[in-house]
């Protein structure tokens, strides 16, 4: 149909019928074709064949460019370059480039450098990244400032000169506004890694990272550092409010968020009897009844380690002699381990299983499409 509208809006081996073109590539786009979204937008913008009309312009590039069409995201950048239809954005304008950018021909080196990364070659991945971050991929600055982070690139003599390169590159990626970066920068800046260490900054990168993106991570941290005083006036009430909030935008954050809600209430316990000791028989706090599951399943946690840890197998050293009988029967001698140490694997197993099936909730986490190698939670 996307064929058939072009071929009658150029009078390609057919009479030239801009109407008839209009019709298949509303056809088109109606199933969700890219292609005719992508002419709907073109012939509403120029006003080929029909009334020339803006928003319904921009909404069928908002749609083709929803598909990752670059030349939706080309003709979008224009008009909130000049204000076409809409109000003036050089901002958007910006995003709306930097994405046709991003995908020209050199964009498949990072797809290479994913590859070299995937087969373990960390050091020709970490290359191929700093490239195309000095190019301006976020992805690339991303992931060249992750394997730093982890120690995986072997070039650098020390690993402060790792860090200083690495805190550079999550300054450029969080730049671009990724939240996850963002919290990375916080990081370095709050335990003085290839930086000097300034809570003060550190604090105002994880509010931009929790109010802009929504990132739970940010919004414990921030809380953690309320709770403390550090960079900031101590304030437990915002303390909690920011762990409630990290609870409630991740299910990964709940676990965490009932041990810092369960030590805050301690301090807030701890306080209120050193003001007046009477309050301890009267002191009731109605959020522990209510994450009576989570303090459960971290209590179980503890509980289960502890068991592994004491049912070992007893495995000292034996006397000379014993160890000469023992010889007797050397089948009996290693039946009995193995068959000991796979009850206590069962077990385990077993309680691990229900543990999780009761009590954990599923996370929905998206998967950045863009082959990002990844970045993992770091609570406090």
């Amino acid at each position: 149909q996307s064929g058939l509208g072009l071929m009658y809006l150029k009078g390609l081996g057919v009479p030239k019928d801009p109407l008839k073109a209009l019709n298949y590539f509303t056809q088109a786009a109606d199933q969700g074709w890219v292609d005719g979204q992508l002419q709907l937008g073109n012939m509403y913008f120029t006003g080929n064949g029909v009334k020339t009309d803006y928003k319904l312009a921009l909404k069928y590039f908002n749609l083709a460019s929803q598909s990752g069409h670059v030349l939706a995201y080309y003709n979008l950048g224009i008009m909130h370059t000049y204000g076409i239809g809409m109000l003036r954005s050089c901002p958007a304008a910006v995003e709306f480039f930097k994405n046709v950018a991003e995908r020209g021909r050199w964009s498949t080196n990072m797809m290479l450098a994913y590859n070299d990364y995937k087969s373990y070659f960390t050091d020709k991945a970490y290359m191929q990244y700093a490239l195309l971050a000095e190019l301006g991929y976020e992805v690339a600055q991303s992931n060249a400032a992750f394997l730093l982070d982890r120690g995986d690139v072997s070039i650098f003599h020390d690993r402060h000169e790792e860090l200083i390169r690495a805190f550079y590159y999550w300054k450029r990626a969080a730049g671009q506004g990724y939240s996850a970066a963002q919290v990375k920068l916080g990081d370095y800046y709050y335990y003085g890694w290839g930086t000097n260490i300034d809570f003060e900054t550190a604090a105002s990168l994880y509010r931009k990272a929790s109010e802009q993106q929504y990132n739970a991570q940010a919004m414990f941290n921030l809380g953690y550092m309320h709770e403390q005083g550090l960079g900031m006036k101590k304030d437990w009430h915002l303390a909690k409010r920011l762990y409630d909030l990290a609870a409630e935008t991740n299910a990964d954050a709940k676990v965490p968020v009932a041990i810092a809600l369960l030590k805050l209430q301690m301090l807030a316990k701890v306080e209120a009897i050193k003001q007046s000791p009477y309050k301890f028989i009267f002191y009731m706090d109605e959020n522990i009844a209510a994450n009576w599951d989570l303090y459960m399943i971290t209590i179980l946690t503890l509980l289960l380690g502890f068991i592994m840890y004491t049912r070992r197998p007893y495995q000292d050293q034996q006397p000379a002699d014993q160890h000469q009988q023992e010889q007797v029967n050397p089948e009996a001698e290693q039946q009995q381990p193995q068959q000991q140490q796979t009850t206590y694997t069962t077990s385990t197993i077993t309680t691990i299983t229900i543990i999780i099936t009761v009590f954990r909730l599923k996370n929905g986490n998206e998967q950045r499409s863009r082959h990002k190698v990844g970045i993992k939670w770091a609570w406090w």
